[in-house]
């Protein structure tokens, strides 16, 4: 599992008025929660978290939260952020316990070429990125590997057909569809082997009588 590294200090006062003050200090508002512990809200330093959102995957990336000196090993669960601008307006980040299971978002990594694309000319269409899964905090693996070698045009794999490491619980609907190998349009539009040529049927003029 990836882990990173980050620093806040406790903020005591609350509300959308200090959220603002905080923002206008070069600051972003955020709050941890989980194992029972009740909320806490917490200060960021901008541009450091900048720095690490951007170089990392959130969904599945243990922060080690330093606040005031005592560690907790937290997950990101959500990012606000201004609806122009892009800026991180507000974080929330959940504490992780060992043995308790946590559900998160993990990459899917696709492995091979498919046989439906390499001999038949098809295209793959991933339609899922990432799966959700239930997992010991632990045990988050940085993504999911998903073979594709053996998918044929006109077949596709579905989160039924999927198999994942002991511990790792999919919990996306076991329908949905993964990927497909489609048909490519010139495979689809040309003739099949052997077709005969169109008989070209005119109407027969007057000097042909």
């Amino acid at each position: 599992m990836a882990t990173a590294t980050l620093t806040a200090n406790v903020r005591a006062e609350t509300g959308k008025g200090a959220a603002r003050k905080i923002r206008q200090a070069g600051d972003i508002p955020a709050v941890i929660y989980g194992h029972n512990r009740e909320p806490q809200s917490l200060v960021l330093n901008a541009r450091e978290t900048e720095k690490l959102v951007r170089s990392i995957p959130v969904s599945s990336t243990a922060i080690e939260l330093t606040v005031d000196g005592t560690t907790v090993r937290t997950l990101i669960r959500e990012i606000q952020r201004h609806p122009f601008k892009r800026t991180i307006l507000h974080i929330d980040f959940q504490e992780l316990v060992a043995g308790e299971t946590v559900t998160v978002k993990c990459p899917i990594v696709y492995i091979g070429t498919p046989e439906g694309v390499r001999l038949d000319g098809g295209i793959l269409d991933q339609i899922m990125h990432e799966l959700h899964i239930q997992v010991d905090p632990s045990n988050i693996p940085n993504h999911i590997d998903v073979d594709i070698t053996s998918l044929k045009v006109g077949k596709s794999l579905h989160v039924s057909d999927l198999t994942v490491p002991a511990g790792i619980k999919i919990v996306d609907e076991p329908t949905s569809t993964v990927c497909i190998v489609q048909q490519s349009k010139q495979a689809a539009d040309a003739p099949a082997d052997g077709a005969a040529e169109p008989e070209l049927i005119r109407k027969a003029k007057p000097d042909d009588k």
